[in-house]
């Protein structure tokens, strides 16, 4: 990590915490992540077919990395040698990150469900999950909070964690690899094969993020129990990444996590995070959003200070 790599992750973050990516912004450039997900699609299309499917998908990953990593690379060479050339990397790499972005997916869940209007916090939870869901509200709170726990390691922490570490080329690269797994990196009949590479490297980029961010979760929390929980259950999750923010967020709110859930109808037999604990509710995911807040702030907070030293 330099001053500038730092630099370009903190102007990054601050950015999107303060506007997102705004609709307008949207609607008239789409978005890098939907630009690369053009590309994932046309690939899987033409090469996830025939024999050596596990080498069609490597090379899918290849093309992917090159497509996202090369650019990223001549614009830091023709950016550095301005005046201000790290914070203008920052906000190109901003788009990557999607602190309020997740924020606001999750608040769109919690209001209507402290108000008692389930339906329509299902309807904004299905935005965001993909799994079968009643009328009762703890399971759609759950479902909620889970996404906000690993979504903050996958959609902020680790995107600038690697911006850190690499600058625009680093947020790039993880991002083109995040974008190939939830594309390709599952474990249907079709992608079982061609993604197995997508999904390996998904794994490894975000292992030190994941961790990180279970931390953080401690620390805004300030709880041993948080720790506790963490240190006891995350390796029980089905992700080897997943458990650690989410086991995180279940001691931190005294909460349980994770469990058996339904995909399509079939019983998916999930282990339980922190079992004993009590289901989470409405008022759990409002305390969840206010953890999230918390520590994406201690994360800023890390960064500036390890810019100042």
């Amino acid at each position: 990590m330099t001053s500038d790599t730092l630099t370009i992750a903190l102007t990054a973050l601050l950015v999107d915490a303060m506007i997102g990516w705004p609709d307008a912004l949207y609607r008239r450039i789409s978005h890098p992540v939907v630009w690369i997900g053009r590309l994932i699609s046309a690939l899987d299309r033409r090469w996830n077919g025939g024999g050596h499917r596990i080498a069609r998908g490597a090379l899918a990953v290849a093309v992917t990395l090159g497509a996202a990593v090369v650019p990223a690379l001549l614009l830091t060479w023709a950016l550095m040698a301005l005046p201000f050339g790290p914070v203008l990397l920052g906000l190109l790499a901003w788009p990557l990150v999607a602190t309020r972005s997740l924020h606001d997916h999750v608040a769109a869940v919690a209001r209507p469900l402290a108000q008692g209007d389930v339906a329509a916090a299902k309807g904004a939870v299905a935005m965001i999950v993909g799994r079968d869901l009643d009328d009762r509200p703890q399971p759609i709170a759950r479902a909620a909070l889970e996404s906000l726990a690993e979504n903050a390691s996958d959609g902020v922490v680790a995107p600038l964690f690697w911006a850190a570490v690499a600058g625009l080329p680093g947020i790039a690269a993880y991002k083109a690899i995040n974008t190939l797994d939830s594309m390709i990196g599952h474990m249907s009949p079709r992608h079982a094969l061609f993604g197995r590479v997508a999904a390996r490297l998904d794994d490894l980029v975000n292992l030190p993020a994941s961790r990180l961010t279970g931390l953080l979760f401690v620390l805004a929390a300030g709880s041993r129990r948080a720790w506790r929980v963490m240190r006891r259950d995350a390796r029980r999750h089905r992700s080897p990444n997943a458990g650690w923010p989410e086991a995180a967020m279940a001691g931190a709110l005294d909460i349980r996590l994770s469990g058996p859930r339904r995909y399509h109808g079939v019983e998916s037999p999930e282990p339980w995070l922190n079992q004993d604990a009590r289901d989470p509710g409405a008022a759990d995911l409002l305390r969840g959003l206010a953890l999230y807040r918390r520590a994406m702030a201690l994360l800023g907070l890390g960064l500036a200070l390890a810019l100042a030293l």
